[in-house]
């Protein structure tokens, strides 16, 4: 489903990705673990379109897209979360879903729109209650499901989601990656960059180890949960 080859990314003059390779097949998650720095956000922008790649290739269903706009990228059907929610807090949670769904926002499309959100609602039932709140007054982790939800509205191919636990209650916690299970058994591919390295890898089938700007690690989920070398780095045995 997507395929980054050789992917080299900088930051002004610092370079954050240094030949990244990573592969993504449809139907399933895909989680990147790595210490703070290690590149795994400029990945997933570069992935988005947000931070343009100096070399390599990002390839999407048989297209490339590593020169694509990100409204490109999210009409072939790739979404990101962003790290730290980045909700429009001055917007209500309405507002926050319409402006997932811009793609849409014609007056022929308004039945489309209803049908999407209700399906977020099915998710999150919490959003539905809180429609004409503003965004900003939400909790944390309502805060983090209206971010996954926005991501929804464009129903992805590919959804990523980057940290989606920073910051949140344990109980929380539970509730987003049971959410992510349930979207993955209807059919969304995910790419999951977190920092509870132990969560991720139990709900994800496959993963790679980032570290400063370079794969070290890759490697069916459950064994990655078990290597002694990510154990003693990541998961705090």
């Amino acid at each position: 489903m997507l395929e980054v080859t050789n992917l080299k990314a900088y930051y002004g003059g610092i370079q954050a990705l240094k030949g990244v390779n990573l592969s993504i097949k449809e139907g399933g998650i895909v989680t990147i673990i790595g210490a703070n720095g290690a590149g795994k956000t400029t990945l997933l922008k570069s992935i988005s379109g947000l931070i343009r790649s100096k070399e390599g290739r990002i390839v999407f269903q048989d297209q490339e897209i590593t020169k694509f706009l990100p409204r490109q990228i999210v009409s072939l059907g790739i979404a990101l979360a962003p790290e730290g929610r980045q909700v429009f807090a001055s917007l209500s949670v309405e507002d926050n879903l319409n402006l997932g769904a811009y793609l849409y926002y014609r007056r022929k499309n308004r039945s489309k729109i209803r049908t999407l959100k209700e399906e977020v609602f099915e998710l999150f039932p919490v959003l539905k209650e809180r429609l004409s709140q503003l965004a900003g007054t939400l909790s944390g982790g309502e805060q983090q499901m209206l971010s996954i939800a926005r991501a929804m509205m464009v129903r992805p191919k590919l959804l990523i989601l980057d940290e989606p636990s920073m910051g949140l209650a344990p109980l929380f916690v539970l509730e987003i990656f049971k959410v992510l299970e349930r979207l993955n058994q209807r059919g969304t591919t995910i790419l999951l960059v977190e920092q509870n390295a132990r969560a991720a890898l139990r709900v994800a089938q496959y993963g790679y180890v980032l570290e400063t700007g370079i794969v070290i690690l890759e490697g069916q989920a459950h064994k990655l949960l078990v290597n002694e070398k990510i154990k003693k780095a990541y998961l705090g045995d």
